[in-house]
This record gives structure tokens, C-alpha cells and sequence, in this order.
């Protein structure tokens, strides 16, 4: 099964949901802005099959994180936490395959799944 974590309002998301198709048709896709939220569960899972820490995966370019965030210190847990209640500060799009994840930013990234 194949998943994307998709922002259809972001042009980088966009642009990750078209390379995908160009590998493949069966996917889903989970709007994680709106209809399809985070769970720690799940982030913490994704955290995983990416390979890095919470802080890792954090767009810092967002105004949230340059006002509230920007040179504290969090746990791992804190930053999940952090991330479910702002996932726009999430690097976008994520996409899942199996047990790997890569941040399709850039698109050649994908490729990487297959």
C-alpha cells in the first residue's frame, strides 16, 4: 500500500502527487490539513520509516515556527505533540510505501520507493 501525505493547496505537494502518479495509479491519498489528521501513531510511525528525528522534518520557513518556536528546545515527544496541533509545519508531501518513507521534496525523492 502506498500513501501520500498531500497539502493539494501547496505547489511542492502538488508537484509530489504528480511524480507519484507517474509511477504508479493505486495510492491513496490523506489531506492531513483537513480530512485526514496526524496521529501520534501515525507520525510517529512516518518518523521512523523516514529515518529522522521530529525537528528534522519541520518546514522552518513557516511563520508559526519563526514566532513561537524558533530556537527552543523540545523533546521528541514535545515536537510530535507541536507538529499534530500545527501540521503545517510539517515537510510536504510525505510518502509512505511499505516500511519506507521519503519527504518528496524534492520530487526525485519518490523514486526512491521504486
Amino acid at each position: 500500500m502506498i500513501t501520500i501525505y498531500h497539502n493539494p493547496r501547496c505547489k511542492k505537494s502538488r508537484a509530489g502527487l504528480q511524480a507519484l502518479e507517474t509511477y504508479t495509479k493505486s495510492f491513496e491519498i490523506k489531506e492531513y490539513l483537513t480530512k485526514d489528521p496526524f496521529t501520534v501513531e501515525d507520525l510517529t510511525d512516518i518518523l521512523i520509516m523516514l529515518k529522522k528525528k521530529p525537528e528534522e522534518i519541520i518546514r522552518k520557513q513557516e511563520e508559526y515556527f519563526k514566532s513561537e518556536l524558533k530556537g527552543k528546545t523540545f523533546s521528541d515527544k514535545e515536537w510530535i505533540k507541536i507538529m499534530i496541533e500545527n501540521p503545517k509545519i510539517i515537510q510536504r508531501p510525505i510518502v509512505v510505501k511499505d516500511h519506507l518513507a521519503v519527504i518528496g521534496d524534492p520530487i526525485e525523492n519518490i523514486e526512491k520507493l521504486f
